[in-house]
C-alpha cells in the first residue's frame, strides 16, 4: 500500500452546487450510501436498501439488507457497508453472497466501484482507500484535507462529499496528490452523506438524517478532458 501526500496548494474558490431535484420517501428518515445501476438509484436507509426511478421518483425495490454507510454497484452486484464489513449483495434476491472486512473497522463512509476495485471513504481519517473487492486488502490510499463522506469516480475524475457541521461540499480531487481541483458548495445546512455519479450529467447525493436524495448538476467544465 502506498499513501499519497496531500498537495498544499491553495484551494479553488467554491461555486454553488446546482440542485436539480430532491427525492424523499415515506418512512425513510436517513440516507447513507447511494449508487446508480444505469437505470435506478439505490439508497441505503439503515435497515434496508431501496431503489427508485430517478425520472418518476417512484420507489421500485426494497432489499431487507443492513446499510448504514456507502453503497456501490459493479455492474452485477451491490456492495454495501454495514458496520465493520462490506457485503456483496445479489440485487435480484437481496441475498448476501460474500463479505469482506471494511478497512476502517466501522469508521467507513463512502463507497464506489471503479477500475475493478472498491473505493472506500474514511470519514474522520480524511482518506479514500482503493480496496480489493475479493479480500478487502488496501491497495493504495489517497489523503484528503476534509472529512470524507460519499465517493465516486466518473470519466477518470475522483469526487467526494464532505460534511462538517452545517457545511457540505462535493469536491473533485487529484487522485495522485489529493489536491482539490473543484468545489461545489451545498446550501448551508444541507448535508452530503453518500455520493454517486450517473455517468453523465448528475451526481446523486444522500442527505443523511433529512431522508432525502438530491440530484446535483455535474459542472460542464469538469467534463472537459
Amino acid at each position: 500500500m502506498s499513501s499519497k501526500t496531500l498537495n498544499s496548494k491553495a484551494e479553488p474558490k467554491a461555486r454553488p452546487a446546482e440542485i436539480v431535484r430532491e427525492y424523499s420517501f415515506p418512512g425513510v428518515n436517513d440516507v447513507a450510501g447511494v449508487t446508480h445501476d444505469g437505470r435506478h438509484v439505490w439508497a441505503a436507509t439503515g435497515a434496508s436498501i431501496i431503489a427508485f426511478d430517478p425520472a418518476s421518483g417512484e420507489k421500485t425495490r426494497t432489499l431487507e439488507c443492513a446499510g448504514d454507510a456507502g453503497t456501490a454497484f459493479d455492474g452485477k452486484h451491490i456492495y454495501q457497508i454495514a458496520e465493520t464489513r462490506i457485503d456483496k449483495i445479489d440485487p435480484a434476491t437481496g441475498k448476501v453472497v460474500a463479505t469482506i472486512p471494511a478497512p476502517g473497522s466501522g469508521s467507513d463512509s463512502g463507497l464506489t466501484w471503479a477500475e475493478g476495485s472498491l473505493w472506500v471513504g474514511q470519514y474522520r481519517d480524511r482518506r479514500i482507500h482503493q480496496v480489493d473487492p475479493k479480500t478487502g486488502a488496501i491497495q493504495r490510499t489517497i489523503e484528503s484535507n476534509r472529512f470524507v463522506t460519499g465517493v465516486t469516480w466518473v470519466d477518470g475524475e475522483l469526487w467526494h462529499g464532505t460534511w462538517e457541521g452545517d457545511d457540505s461540499e462535493i469536491r473533485r480531487i487529484d487522485p495522485k496528490s489529493g489536491a482539490v481541483i473543484e468545489r461545489l458548495q451545498m446550501p448551508h445546512g444541507t448535508g452530503v452523506s453518500g455520493l454517486e455519479s450517473d455517468g453523465a450529467d448528475l451526481f446523486y447525493a444522500g442527505g443523511g438524517k433529512s431522508g432525502t436524495v438530491r440530484a446535483v448538476r455535474r459542472p460542464k467544465a469538469a467534463k472537459a478532458a
